[in-house]
């Protein structure tokens, strides 16, 4: 296929959050036809299951400019921008106006199983950059059926493929069959179900990041609610040390700083109770509890619930026949996973980055969001709506503005560098969109936005 009938084509976006449809602005506003594929019913799906949760970003940094001059003639104005949405919010007030002007650019119930060349496996050479991509998709109808695309950008995000409590990065011996009392989650304790779930028990979370955080902030109001019996232990896998807590006041996002004060709180008020240098082993039943067992022997007492939020891993499994170049230990693209890599960069050591850190050996396919940065938890909604305003410069052929990356990301406050992050959770924002816990120089999201 010529190069100038492949450009007929659209570009297929993977996903229908928050990046994946700045994307599909960024390509309308440069005159290539997007086509998003969206595995959920709506917009944000991913976003309105943490719907109940605040971002720590503010309105003015979770919305995109070239989707704001897409919305501007149907009159929507953007809400306060010194504000603070919930996810909830940000679907209602923002994602779903955007993919509803985006019209039937937008296909929902679509779940792509695979992208490759087209006539092309993962091993022939010849001719492969000049081969459209063939995305393979089971739609809402129940049947499957084949793409063409000019290019692919995969903004599916980690939502769905959350870490484990086993402290290896593989679930711990009898966590799948404990999976009843088991959550991923932060819980929605408005929900009258879930919170009877919690309410006069003792909850074990898992988890050093914002989610963490988030969810011992909200056990602790339950406890204050309820009275005795509404505990929770926090498993920390390291010990507690200054920056355990986050930026705090220091944090240049003040409403994620916040989130650890209120865990800080949370503790020294009684409501939580710290269990540190615990990486899990082993999950076993107690009667109708379960009991935490860790790699050095140690049980803890009982628990009803746990709540793993370990953060998030990317879903490559539908990407097999792509050549990727992917970091070994990060999962992010080769050239990005230095500069977000937790275990040693320090304050302000993220370096802008846009099409050239985020390119693969395969040609006009691209990792965006938070599955660009892998398993770091370092990731802001912003972050992703300058990744798609460059890459897709890039795919207009305009290079000079797709290198013209700016971007500048507030710092936590906290300086740590090496083993600044062991188990860190996804934050609120980009993260759960889907964005960990925060760290120098690059704030994270699901609580990362």
């Amino acid at each position: 296929m010529s190069a100038s009938t492949t450009d007929q084509l659209p570009v297929v976006v993977i996903g229908a959050g928050p990046v994946g449809l700045a994307a599909a602005a960024h390509l309308v506003e440069l005159g290539i036809e997007p086509l998003v594929l969206e595995a959920g019913p709506s917009a944000g799906t991913a976003v309105q299951a943490w719907a109940h949760i605040r971002l720590f970003s503010s309105w003015a940094e979770v919305t995109d400019p070239a989707a704001e001059k897409l919305l501007a003639p149907t009159g929507w104005t953007r809400p306060d921008g010194a504000t603070y949405p919930t996810g909830g919010a940000w679907v209602e007030q923002y994602l779903q106006p955007l993919a509803d002007v985006l019209g039937d650019k937008v296909r929902y119930g679509t779940t792509v199983t695979g992208v490759a060349r087209a006539g092309r496996d993962r091993i022939v050479d010849s001719g492969r950059d000049e081969q459209p991509f063939t995305v393979h998709i089971d739609n809402a109808h129940g049947s499957e059926e084949r793409i063409t695309a000019r290019a692919v950008i995969d903004a599916s995000g980690t939502w769905s493929t959350p870490g484990p409590a086993g402290a290896n990065g593989l679930p711990a011996l009898g966590e799948r069959s404990a999976a009843d009392r088991i959550s991923s989650y932060v819980p929605d304790l408005n929900d009258p179900s879930i919170r009877a779930r919690y309410a006069g028990r003792r909850t074990a979370v898992v988890g050093s990041g914002a989610s963490a955080f988030t969810a011992l902030g909200y056990l602790a109001d339950l406890a204050e609610e309820e009275g005795d019996g509404t505990h929770a232990v926090w498993i920390l896998r390291r010990g507690i040390t200054g920056s355990t807590y986050g930026g705090g006041e220091a944090d240049q996002l003040p409403a994620r700083g916040a989130l650890g004060l209120r865990a800080r709180a949370a503790v020294e008020n009684g409501h939580v109770s710290a269990v540190t240098g615990f990486r899990t082993r082993a999950v076993e039943r107690a009667g109708d509890q379960l009991v935490l067992v860790a790699d050095d022997g140690r049980r803890l007492d009982p628990v009803d619930e746990v709540i793993v939020l370990t953060g998030f891993r990317p879903d490559l499994s539908f990407l097999s026949e792509l050549r990727l170049g992917l970091d070994d230990r990060l999962q992010a693209p080769t050239a990005l996973a230095p500069l977000i890599d937790p275990n040693v960069h320090s304050c302000g050591t993220v370096y802008p980055h846009g099409v050239n850190e985020l390119s693969h050996p395969e040609k006009d396919f691209y990792l965006v969001g938070m599955k660009s940065y892998g398993r770091a938890p370092t990731f802001l909604a912003m972050t992703g709506y300058e990744q798609v305003r460059s890459i897709t410069a890039a795919i207009a052929g305009d290079q000079e503005a797709a290198e013209r990356v700016e971007l500048t990301l507030p710092e936590t406050g906290v300086c740590g560098g090496a083993g600044l992050f062991d188990d860190a959770g996804p934050d609120a924002d980009a993260a759960r969109s889907g964005a960990g816990g925060g760290c120098c120089g690059t704030p994270a999201s699901s609580g990362g936005c």
